[in-house]
């Protein structure tokens, strides 16, 4: 009998923050930002987004992983500021 051949199955790929979890997480940190003065708001920004880094260190995610999901949040918060900032006079912010 001929052996089975074994198909290398494709790893699965972990998302640290899927994003339907965290939206909740990034409109609290852009209004929080837009509450402060710009260079309050910078370093608010940049600390959160290290609280996440040191975050995924702990739960043992990838370097690589880690540096993707960084930039993505950061320019997620990074986004949510900027409409919060420029939304539409009488808008919800």
């Amino acid at each position: 009998m001929r052996a089975l051949s074994k198909k290398r199955q494709p790893a699965a790929e972990v998302v640290p923050f899927p994003y339907i979890h965290r939206r909740v997480f990034i409109e609290r940190q852009a209004l929080r930002a837009a509450e402060l003065n710009p260079d309050a708001g910078e370093r608010h920004v940049r600390y959160q987004i290290q609280v996440q880094i040191d975050a995924m260190r702990r739960r043992g995610i990838g370097e690589e992983l880690i540096l993707r999901e960084a930039r993505c949040l950061e320019t997620a918060i990074r986004a949510a500021l900027w409409r919060t900032v420029m939304g539409a006079p009488g808008g919800g912010h």
